[in-house]
């Protein structure tokens, strides 16, 4: 790809010429899909956020300062609007856990039920072992959806500490969750001996 050939295109697509901009879509959809991928991880995903920066370029196309910058600037636009994705993105689903409690999905028995119960018996068990900021923590990220930065804002506190406060408090309830996994097989490797 001759540079001359792409600030070309670039000089004509700011006067409004859509083949010229199409072209350098053709040109640069793939670097742009590259990027998307390489950030959101899901194939779909990327070839969407791929189509909404280039819907993007065209509008701020008039503010590029130098054409010959489009190919890096372009890949910028992309990076953040990725980023932007990641960090606006919520749960895919949010209800709450007594609505999922009576829902059967297809196949699932009642010794899949009793696991499932006991799974998560055991969880809030182990939650509540937990000091009272770590379990509000998690409580807020993984059971009400709550993003950093409305964590960061009900806490009062910076969105480093809420980042530090999940990582510890999770390692906290995995360390909590293998003591009582501890106590519970030494316990049945006793009733077994009587």
């Amino acid at each position: 790809m001759i540079g001359n050939e792409v600030t070309e295109l670039v000089m004509r697509a700011r006067i409004g010429d859509r083949a010229a901009y199409g072209e350098l879509v053709e040109r640069f959809q793939p670097t742009v899909y590259a990027v998307a991928l390489a950030r959101l991880r899901n194939p779909a995903e990327a070839q969407e956020l791929a189509q909404e920066v280039f819907l993007h370029g065209m509008k701020k196309l008039p503010q590029l300062r130098d054409v010959q910058c489009f190919a890096g600037w372009l890949k910028q636009i992309a990076v953040r609007m990725a980023i932007n994705r990641l960090t606006r993105r919520g749960p895919l689903h949010k209800v709450e856990p007594e609505a999922l409690e009576h829902a059967e999905a297809a196949g699932v028995g009642p010794l899949d039920s009793l696991v499932k119960a006991e799974q998560a018996a055991e969880l809030y068990r182990g939650l509540e072992r937990l000091k009272p900021v770590d379990k509000a923590t998690l409580v807020a990220f993984y059971l009400h959806g709550r993003s950093l930065k409305q964590m960061s804002r009900e806490f009062e506190t910076p969105v480093g500490t809420i980042k530090r406060r999940l990582h510890v408090a999770r390692n906290r309830l995995k360390t909590a969750l293998e003591k009582a996994a501890g106590k519970r097989t030494r316990r049945d490797r006793e009733l077994a001996c009587v």
